[in-house]
């Protein structure tokens, strides 16, 4: 906890290199920081809309139901996959320069952050033009963002080590989150009917986190508040458990770098 508090200023610095060098020499800029929840919840909306996949009610309009749920999804995956990315890219200097290995960790959540501040606006923007009440639960809206990116941080924290000797997992993590969307309500509300997929939705532990974060946007019934506490609970001290793994662990992969 000493290093992590250490190493905030050198995670800032990581962070701003990384998102001055990702939009430097991009024309569009900001605008790929929310076009790929856009463009996920486009093909759903117009597919809902021509009929080809028809969606159970959901409550809200469903371009706003399904921007939210990308965006909420597309944080617990850029969680997932920003502790493997960032070892990755700071291989050269993890080699040279003894520093607090926790700083690369957090220049992650930095980045992601930042990049889902720009899109919280434009979500905001989606509960306006479709006339969807502003209440007191979009205050809360942040405490869903933060178990998303614990959660997703902590898995990523226990899969980089192993990511790192092996290429095969971070692909394998990236075919697996494609299939697991459809296991989460992201872009369709849990089945009314009992069956196979309503169990294994109810049982998915980004389930809470999805809707939970979805409902305090739009003012919904919170009905997976309990899970998402129970959920938010444990991950701390997993987090802290997954944090020792990685400090422990990338010593050892940058002994066989230097070898």
């Amino acid at each position: 906890m000493k290093d992590l508090n250490s190493s905030r200023f050198l995670a800032y610095q990581l962070a701003k290199r990384d998102i001055s060098a990702q939009y430097r020499q991009s024309y569009l800029g900001l605008v790929w920081a929310f076009l790929t929840p856009i463009a996920t919840a486009a093909i759903w909306i117009l597919l809902n809309n021509t009929g080809t996949v028809n969606v159970t009610d959901t409550g809200i309009p469903y371009p706003a139901f399904a921007f939210i749920g990308t965006l909420l999804w597309s944080i617990i995956v850029d969680s997932i996959n920003a502790p493997l990315q960032n070892t990755n890219s700071s291989r050269s200097i993890l080699t040279k320069i003894n520093f607090p290995k926790e700083g690369i960790i957090l220049s992650g959540v930095f980045k992601l952050w930042f990049n889902t501040l720009v899109k919280i606006v434009i979500m905001v923007a989606f509960i306006l033009i479709f006339e969807i009440d502003l209440g007191l639960g979009l205050l809360l809206f942040p405490v869903a963002i933060l178990a998303g990116t614990i959660i997703g941080t902590t898995i990523g924290l226990f899969i980089t080590p192993i990511g790192m000797l092996y290429k095969d997992v971070g692909r394998l993590i990236t075919f697996g989150l494609r299939f697991l969307m459809f296991a989460t309500p992201v872009v369709y509300a849990v089945p009314q009917q009992s069956g196979l997929l309503k169990t294994i939705m109810e049982l998915n532990p980004l389930t809470p986190i999805i809707s939970t974060g979805r409902n305090l946007a739009v003012g919904l019934p919170l009905d997976y508040l309990l899970y998402f506490i129970i959920l938010l609970i444990v991950s701390i001290p997993l987090f802290l458990i997954g944090l020792i793994f990685y400090r422990i662990s990338i010593p050892i992969f940058v002994e066989r770098l230097s070898s």
